[in-house]
């Protein structure tokens, strides 16, 4: 997969890696083809953030893109339209369970889809939820066995199944008891904005660590926060991969910088390896966390992982 209009930014990230290898120990790169394909995962991170900016620029969005019973329903594109429309709580509500079921290569957002349109009975939008999740959570369990679709890669533990570890009748419950404790989405996301200061790294981490639903752990909330920021609802900016608790993307840069998934660096010697790196490539945390994670399932030949 070539994308011959990001040819020249590849060039420059392969570059800067070439430049960076001077200073920073980069084991893993142990040919160009390493290090080509490593630049090719960069670049299609980069590709996923730009989608996000183009979508938001290139003008009004239908109203079926947020509608689940629509077949032109698209969770990312109704983010769009219901930001366009000033629908603040129903667009964050939107981004959370886009999050929270991710979106596999072979279902797309069916088994979202089919939650939020509570399997074509009405919709569970942010006014129904909040004012009763616990009636949510009863409708879960007494229909979760006729929903599709799947979780995304990056949901494969969680589950629908209402008596499990990591439900998500009680993760719904436990966030709109959260949100709505803050006053609401954009009362309690301009407070946390506020405690946090002026910096988007220091905002990023203040979110990172506020929320309190189980079943978003390091890389959920990861996720969750880097949406928000991509749709502007948080100035917010990752300052760092966020490695303790992290399994690809701390893989991943370890097989960079040691040649070993398991090298024994710190989580601070890597961050600080991390750093080093971006002032020659300047990709941002978001997309290094993302490129490592995916360049360590396949360091020699670039895989195009969507889901």
């Amino acid at each position: 997969m070539k994308w011959p209009s990001w040819e020249k930014k590849r060039v420059q990230i392969f570059n800067g890696l070439t430049a960076a290898a001077q200073t920073v120990p980069m084991a893993g790169l142990i040919s160009n083809i390493e290090k080509e394909t490593l630049s090719r995962q960069f670049v299609a991170s980069l590709r996923r953030e730009e989608y996000f900016r183009v979508i938001q620029n290139r003008g009004p969005i239908a109203a079926n893109r947020a509608n689940p019973h629509n077949a032109a329903f698209e969770a990312e594109l109704g983010i769009v339209h219901l930001l366009q429309t000033g629908q603040l709580d129903e667009a964050a509500w939107l981004i959370f369970l886009m999050v929270y079921f991710a979106k596999p290569e072979d279902s797309g957002w069916t088994r979202l889809k089919q939650v939020y349109g509570r399997l074509g009975n009405g919709r569970w939008d942010w006014a129904t939820v909040s004012a009763a999740p616990q009636q949510f959570t009863a409708w879960l369990a007494a229909n979760w066995q006729a929903i599709g679709g799947k979780f995304g890669n990056h949901r494969k533990y969680e589950s629908l199944r209402p008596n499990a570890r990591r439900a998500m009748g009680p993760a719904v419950e436990t966030y709109v008891a959260w949100v709505q404790q803050g006053g609401g989405h954009q009362q309690h996301f301009a407070g946390l904005v506020l405690e946090a200061g002026n910096d988007p790294h220091a905002i990023f981490d203040k979110f990172y660590r506020a929320l309190p639903v189980n079943g978003f752990g390091r890389l959920g909330r990861f996720d969750w926060v880097s949406m928000l920021g991509r749709y502007g609802l948080v100035p917010a900016s990752a300052g760092t991969a966020y490695l303790k608790g992290a399994t690809g993307p701390a893989g991943g840069a370890r097989l960079l910088f040691q040649n070993d998934r398991n090298g024994n660096a710190s989580d601070a010697a890597v961050q600080m390896w991390l750093d080093q790196l971006d002032q020659h490539i300047g990709v941002g945390m978001e997309v290094m966390e993302d490129a490592l994670c995916n360049w360590q399932k396949s360091p020699a030949l670039f895989v195009h992982f969507k889901g």
